[in-house]
């Protein structure tokens, strides 16, 4: 029972390190990334310098991620006039034809990537849950990171900063 507690005291310290320094290291660069969309056109992140944008990951199985679909349509009809790009990242399990198919029954206005070999996911810290949302300053830095069904309200509140 010790040897027990022991490791599990053991593992939570390690997590808690793991995290400490993830936080005190801010942010992953992304400014090299590259996005290969459903189209097959390629964007960085360094094209889009100058805009506000919204990397989305999510899957086409995420029950949460079909949810907020409509209120993603609705901020980007809303602030892409004014800049906002979102940019919707299919998590690497995804079969690229069902997300073609999922993007085209949902009408998507915003472009759709895919990430078949995960070096998106591994570049925004290593994505692995879904819904996950990063949202990019105009000079190409991460200002807001969540986890879960996109808060809009604070969403558009840091737009209108931007």
């Amino acid at each position: 029972m010790k040897r027990y507690i022991a490791l599990l005291l053991l593992t939570s310290l390690t997590v808690l390190g793991v995290y400490v320094y993830q936080r005190q290291s801010g942010y992953p660069d992304i400014s090299s990334v590259e996005f290969t969309l459903l189209d097959g056109r390629h964007i960085n992140v360094q094209q889009l310098r100058g805009k506000p944008i919204l990397v989305s990951f999510w899957a086409t199985t995420c029950a949460s991620c079909l949810q907020e679909i409509p209120d993603l349509i609705r901020l980007y009809d809303k602030h892409s006039p004014q800049g906002l790009e979102i940019i919707a990242v299919a998590m690497p399990y995804d079969r690229p034809d069902h997300v073609l198919e999922m993007a085209r029954a949902r009408k998507l206005p915003y472009p759709v990537a895919l990430d078949i070999d995960a070096r998106i996911a591994r570049a925004f810290g290593n994505v692995r849950v879904t819904p996950n949302h990063f949202l990019i300053d105009t000079d190409g830095s991460i200002i807001k990171h969540q986890i879960g069904i996109i808060d809009i309200p604070a969403t558009e509140q840091l737009l209108q900063t931007l």
